[in-house]
């Protein structure tokens, strides 16, 4: 049965009007009225937006889920759902519940992230073909994606083609790493998890493939690690790694030093806060949903920040609990956590959980009636329907959710207590056990009302260790599921919540206060009356600086008496910040191992998995780095991720060490005379809805020329989709004038020339592009050359629109976190942007722009 769409509003608000309401619903928070405005707010594709307010989107919301509500048996009202999600207070849901739900302008899934596979792990090239596909098919609906690359066969193996030798996992790395680039659109970007076990041969290749500049920047990467791994590197003792991986009679087999690889995997987070690890024995014996393995819910990857592990084709929604709400009187002396509210909160959040799953059945029904309507060939289209029916068939079986958390940092300093103390792990801990046990319950309860989630059976489940726990604690509810089974065959999650975060105006999902006051600068007229002028930048323009307290600091300075409105010092912010329930509490302070400590306690209590980053200062050592990976196994972690600051940008070459070596010598590194062939890389990308494609001749991994045109036109380049490596050759023809031109192999292994790419763009391109080029080669810096091509003046739209082409296709070089000058965040206006991955990422608000 299609959804039918939700009748579009009349009215519409101008982008000024809407923001001005924003702001003062946010009071004042132009960062929180940005980020709604410019991802939330109801809106067609002409931008006309049709809600004035998050109020007028809980109620689009509220009215949606009461729908599903009203089949079943006990309803909530709309107002009883508007009452629990309005102003951001008690239910938040997530991302693409929270755009999609009521939206009649989107054709697009509910879900924030997805998992895809083969059946039979196939390595073949169509198989590896049709995760592209489906890949690519997920993320234009809004979702991120994770897949495991573990079935792929490794480098030098045998295949029955003309290659004869297999090129291993890193090539198809690259390949779904430059999908999830091609289909970013809008600003919004692709997010791609792929991860490997660490008992294939080739895990090592895959492990250190980010460390090149310009690979795999579309895609976080994960390994899964075995406890036999891990107990080899305790003891070290040499581990066998495998292809198939875990065979009893594996085709490829090599013992490797444990030590070795460990100290690997260690040493690239410790420089590049990647691989991320994933714990893969404890989130097997741990999943509630591979119990089922035989039936289809083996899980095989995670989501793209790790919170989901998933089986292919599943896929979950998220919701976060505000958890500052449930503290009355914070912040003084008789501050204590409503847990009875609270209970009954949690209940009615896996409710609402299990609505949307309904809702996301209509949207799933409605792409699948888009897909039928679309006027491609059937053939065409197989892909893509038969993705869409297998999502829709997990989704109706499995009826998977995502019930989290936000604000544990707030929560604890509300109640006056230090977040990362033993007193703060312990209360921590209860709240989740709370919520496992009270949202298992939901769904029992929902099962009595509503039916089973499809494969319910407790037989298989019984040994489990999460369910074992829930037997435990409360014998009435496992007896109670005994008899009515359960709605959900996964419930619990704790994902990284940047933009809720702004919106409930406190600190993100399970992890402490990143500063609790710090400093902004706004732009000023130095000429006009009453302006306070703190700082000059290097080009003459005049800031003022301004305090920013975070919300609920500032809350305990207005409950504790203390003046908001003073313009403090920075010894004064600092006495206040002592003073304060967020004083040794921050990101930066929290000790590590008691971080790591707490994330393994509560781990117990959910049933998905966790989403924590370990902020370490950056002057760590890489020993330490590996004493809290392996205490995290130890305490029994799914997943693990460090952030050593600035290890970022140091992924290629630190600040200071950029400054040491930039030297005359190395500004002019190029070869003076250009080599006869160079590598190349090829870069797609959208362009005022054409299609574009760039050739970006490469030495030492850095641009040297560029090429860049319209693709798949009768006057343009037509070269596979699926080519994204090749050689430029620079040739003569028949007449004696030179060119340029590209070579590649074809699926067969033969080489393919495309000749005079000079000739195949516009003439006007060629000047300019000859330009560009020669300043590559003189070793002028990336984000320097794409300032310079921003600022060129001129007349021709066409020129123009080739002229943003190849910004484009040049930023994937920029190092990571340089940072970008003259440049404002389109969310909150700061100046305070860095290059990552190519995108503009603000490091204020977190907003990413990649256009």
């Amino acid at each position: 049965m299609n959804e039918k769409l939700t009748e579009v509003p009349q009215k519409t608000y101008t982008q000024e009007e809407a923001f001005q309401a924003a702001l003062k619903y946010f009071k004042n928070d132009d960062l929180a009225a940005r980020v709604w405005l410019n991802k939330y707010a109801l809106k067609d594709s002409e931008g006309n937006i049709y809600e004035l307010t998050p109020n007028d989107m809980h109620k689009r919301i509220a009215k949606e889920i009461a729908s599903v509500e009203s089949k079943y048996p006990n309803p909530l009202s709309q107002k009883d759902i508007f009452d629990l999600i309005k102003d951001f207070k008690y239910i938040v849901p997530q991302g693409s519940p929270m755009a999609g739900i009521g939206n009649p302008f989107q054709i697009a899934s509910l879900s924030n992230c997805f998992v895809i596979g083969n059946d039979g792990e196939s390595d073949s090239y169509g198989g590896i073909m049709k995760i592209d596909q489906e890949q690519v098919q997920l993320m234009k609906r809004r979702g991120g994606v994770g897949h495991d690359l573990s079935h792929i066969r490794p480098k030098g193996s045998a295949v029955k083609n003309s290659a004869l030798t297999s090129t291993g996992i890193v090539p198809f790395m690259e390949r779904y790493s430059n999908s999830t680039r091609e289909v970013a659109q809008d600003g919004r970007r692709g997010a791609l998890m792929l991860s490997v076990s660490i008992n294939h041969p080739d895990s090592e290749d895959f492990i250190n493939a980010k460390l090149e500049q310009g690979k795999v920047t579309g895609a976080n990467v994960s390994v899964r690690i075995d406890d036999e791994f891990m107990k080899a590197v305790k003891d070290g003792k040499t581990y066998t790694q495998k292809y198939p991986i875990f065979s009893a009679t594996p085709k490829v087999s090599k013992s490797i030093d444990a030590n070795a690889l460990w100290k690997k995997i260690v040493h690239n987070a410790w420089k590049s806060a990647e691989p991320g690890i994933l714990f893969w024995d404890t989130i097997i014996n741990e999943s509630v949903p591979d119990c089922y393995a035989d039936l289809g819910y083996k899980t095989v990857s995670t989501n793209p920040c790790g919170e989901i592990p998933l089986c292919p084709y599943d896929s979950c929604r998220l919701l976060a609990i505000n958890l500052f709400s449930y503290v009355e009187n914070p912040f003084t002396s008789s501050a204590k956590f409503n847990f009875e509210l609270f209970k009954k909160h949690v209940a009615a959040a896996q409710r609402i959980m299990d609505d949307v799953i309904d809702l996301e059945l209509l949207k799933i029904d409605n792409i699948l009636k888009k897909i039928d309507e679309d006027p491609e060939q059937d053939e065409v289209k197989r892909t893509e329907k038969n993705l869409w029916l297998n999502i829709q068939r997990k989704a109706e079986e499995g009826r998977r959710t995502g019930v989290g958390i936000t604000a544990e940092g707030d929560m604890l300093a509300a109640l006056g207590i230090k977040y990362g103390s033993k007193e703060g792990n312990a209360f921590s801990l209860e709240v989740h056990k709370t919520i496992a046990i009270e949202a298992y319950r939901a769904s029992v309860h929902l099962a009595k009302e509503r039916g089973a989630f499809g494969i319910f059976d407790i037989e298989r489940e019984k040994n489990n260790p999460f369910i074992q726990r829930l037997k435990e604690a409360d014998d009435k509810l496992y007896y109670e599921m005994l008899e009515y089974g359960r709605r959900n065959i996964a419930l619990l999650t704790i994902a990284p919540t940047g933009t809720t975060s702004l919106m409930t105006q406190t600190t993100s999902g399970i992890e402490p206060v990143f500063m609790p006051v710090y400093k902004r600068r706004r732009k000023v007229n130095p000429n006009d009356k009453d302006v306070r002028v703190d700082f000059v930048d290097e080009v003459g323009d005049s800031w003022e600086e301004y305090v920013v307290f975070h919300h609920r600091f500032k809350q305990w300075m207005e409950v504790t008496g203390v003046d908001t409105k003073v313009n403090y010092s920075q010894d004064e912010i600092n006495a206040l910040i002592k003073k304060s329930p967020y004083y040794e509490a921050t990101s930066n302070d929290v000790d590590w191992l008691s971080k790591v400590s707490m994330q393994g306690a509560i781990q117990k209590w959910v049933d998905h998995s966790i989403s924590v980053t370990i902020n370490l200062p950056n002057d760590v050592s890489e020993d330490l780095v590996g004493e809290l990976y392996l205490k995290a196994w130890e305490v029994g972690c799914k997943g693990v991720t460090v952030y050593r600051d600035g290890s970022r940008s140091g992924v290629l070459i630190s600040n200071d060490e950029k400054k040491k070596e930039e030297t005359e010598e190395t500004l002019t590194a190029f070869p003076t005379k250009r080599p006869q062939s160079l590598e190349a890389d090829v870069v797609r990308f959208q362009n005022s809805k054409e299609k574009w494609i760039a050739f970006i001749g490469i030495i030492d991994g850095k641009p040297y020329e560029v090429f860049t045109g319209l693709a798949d036109d009768e006057d343009g380049i037509l070269i596979p989709r699926w080519v994204n490596k090749g050689v430029i050759i620079k040739n003569r023809g028949e007449d004696g004038v030179r060119r340029y031109d590209f070579q590649y192999k074809n699926a067969r292994g033969y080489k393919t020339t495309i000749e005079g790419l000079s000739h195949k763009f516009n003439p006007e391109f060629w000047n300019y592009a000859k330009l560009i080029s020669s300043t590559l080669r003189h070793g002028m810096p990336i984000d320097k050359i794409v300032d310079l091509i921003n600022s060129l003046q001129l007349d021709s739209e066409s020129i123009n629109t080739w002229k943003n082409g190849v910004v484009r296709a040049l930023k994937r070089y920029v190092e990571d976190g340089t940072k970008a000058k003259g440049q404002k965040c389109d969310a909150c206006k700061s100046t305070n942007l860095i290059y990552q991955e190519g995108c503009l990422t603000c490091k204020d608000c977190g907003s990413s722009k990649c256009g």
